[in-house]
């Protein structure tokens, strides 16, 4: 079974920085691409950030391009979002989920397996 656990959230003010974890068991780590979503209130939920375990390509969306940046730690199965300058519209519930795939610019997990989300929350 995956299992996938966040963490890392928190309140921050503008221009702040946080740093995501997601931790990742029951699979093969390095066979799956994983990404970050989040969903902020009242919008959908959309792909902010993804890592192709094979070579280590990464995408960003453009509204985080140049502030975010994903990595992973394959010793410990864990893969992280370091947000950077963060703003107020970053706010949401901020999710990872493997398998997922990239289909133009978008980030798709519609099959794959979810945590359970961790808040982030940026105030002016």
């Amino acid at each position: 079974e995956v299992q996938l656990v966040e963490s890392g959230g928190g309140l921050v003010q503008a221009g702040g920085s946080l740093r995501l974890s997601c931790a990742a068991a029951g699979f093969t780590f390095d066979s799956y691409a994983i990404g970050w979503f989040r969903q902020a209130p009242g919008k959908e939920r959309e792909g902010v950030s993804c890592i192709s375990r094979g070579d280590g390509t990464t995408f960003y969306v453009d509204s985080v391009k140049g502030r975010f940046t994903i990595s992973s730690d394959d010793t410990k199965h864990t893969v992280y979002l370091q947000m950077n300058s963060l703003k107020p519209e970053d706010t949401g519930v901020y999710y990872c989920a493997a398998p997922v795939s990239l289909i133009g610019t978008t980030i798709r997990g519609d099959f794959g397996s979810w945590g359970q989300g961790t808040q982030v929350t940026v105030f002016p």
